[in-house]
């Protein structure tokens, strides 16, 4: 039996593969993997915004290493040198004073939940609960995540969701004033939009957020699971904008290739959760948390950043030169960018993916790039040419 056999006979099918193949990757270095073939790809799917560091970064690599030989897991019942010390520098480079460590994006949207609710009954009542986040969000998979992802596709054979969701318009800030009542306790929504489509919010939208929450007594929760961790050319995408969330999330970029959630907050968000309230066994793991504290180092080297921001704006430039009518809208912000195309994107993505270049397609329509943090304009200028073949190739 092949591998795609035994895939089919031993895993629960959970996921398209996309787009259809038979690709096997074995090995990965810097932004280039390898399949069993030994034929090599240009990633600019990275992990769906993992790898921001690329595949077996050296840094990355060293930490684990040294980390595993010494101590790979202990519970939480004790203290681990590795927890706090990314816990530190974690603190030290965001708003946040206090972090809760778990082990993924939708964990850490969980735990921003919880708090939220209980934020809200200590503060207005036992009656406060309510949490409004925007259609075509995406939080994550669990039962309180989905719901609070405002995408009814996520929602089919679930039902009953979870109460207490409400669904404002992105970027409109008449449509979340409107739902706040006096069972509001927050507001929960991504600064750039990523499985929605790659929308970033507007500055105006996310200040009048800020003040809405403050006038009602209502926590801002910014999930920044996809967009967060250098991703948009600064550590916190919610530094482009000069909103500072009470609540934040984090996960995929932060492990460098391994899971782990964050939930960050302030001020007395930051001592809502006491001990029986929250838990996660592996969260924190000594292992995970020195590989993250690795990234987070190589992240916040002088120049790096801003590097990221000037790839960002190059990329988007050298996609809206593309010479194809298919073409409706780039977007973006830093190195998080979608393609959107009237046409087959799934099409375009196994074209790309023939011709060496692995790119994500979602909605149907909306190519998006991901790549890695560490890519060179030479990787940008030869993904566009293979995509400006595919594009070419589906108006024929």
């Amino acid at each position: 039996m092949d591998l795609k056999a035994r895939e089919k006979a031993y895993i629960i099918n959970t996921y398209n593969r996309q787009p259809e193949s038979t690709l096997f990757l074995n090995r990965g270095e810097g932004v280039y993997v390898w399949d069993d073939l030994n034929k090599r790809y240009l990633d600019f799917v990275g992990g769906l915004a993992v790898n921001s560091l690329g595949h077996c970064h050296p840094a990355v690599v060293k930490e684990v290493s040294w980390q595993v030989a010494q101590l790979i897991h202990c519970s939480n019942l004790y203290y681990s040198e590795p927890q706090i010390r990314l816990a530190e520098q974690v603190v030290a480079h965001s708003c946040a004073d206090k972090v809760f460590f778990c082990n993924s994006g939708a964990e850490a949207n969980e735990a921003a939940i919880k708090l939220a609710r209980k934020y809200g009954k200590a503060k207005r009542g036992s009656g406060v609960h309510e949490i409004i986040t925007a259609n075509h969000s995406f939080h994550g998979r669990t039962l309180a995540a989905i719901t609070a992802t405002a995408q009814p596709k996520y929602h089919k054979g679930f039902e009953p969701l979870v109460a207490g969701f409400r669904y404002g318009e992105f970027n409109n800030l008449d449509s979340f004033a409107a739902l706040v009542n006096e069972n509001t306790c927050a507001i929960l929504v991504e600064p750039v939009q990523g499985e929605g489509g790659v929308y970033p919010a507007g500055s105006e939208f996310l200040r009048g957020l800020r003040n809405l929450c403050d006038e009602a007594n209502l926590l801002l929760m910014f999930d920044e699971v996809q967009c967060g961790m250098g991703r948009t050319g600064k550590l916190f995408a919610y530094e482009h904008y000069g909103v500072l969330p009470d609540v934040y999330t984090l996960a995929k970029a932060l492990g460098g290739g391994l899971p782990i959630g964050l939930l960050g907050a302030k001020g007395e968000a930051a001592d809502t959760l006491q001990p029986g309230d929250h838990a996660s066994t592996f969260g924190g793991n000594p292992v995970v948390c020195g590989a993250a504290t690795a990234v987070l180092q190589v992240l916040l080297e002088e120049g790096f950043l801003a590097r990221v921001a000037k790839l960002g704006n190059y990329f988007m430039a050298k996609l809206r030169e593309l010479d194809c009518r298919c073409i409706v809208e780039v977007r973006g912000l830093g190195l998080i960018i979608g393609l959107e195309i009237e046409g087959d994107g799934t099409k375009v993505a196994k074209l790309c993916q023939e011709q060496g270049l692995l790119i994500n397609c979602i909605g149907e329509k909306t190519l998006r790039f991901l790549p890695p943090l560490i890519i060179e304009e030479e990787h940008i200028d030869l993904a566009v040419s293979v995509l400006q073949e595919a594009l070419t190739m589906i108006e024929k």
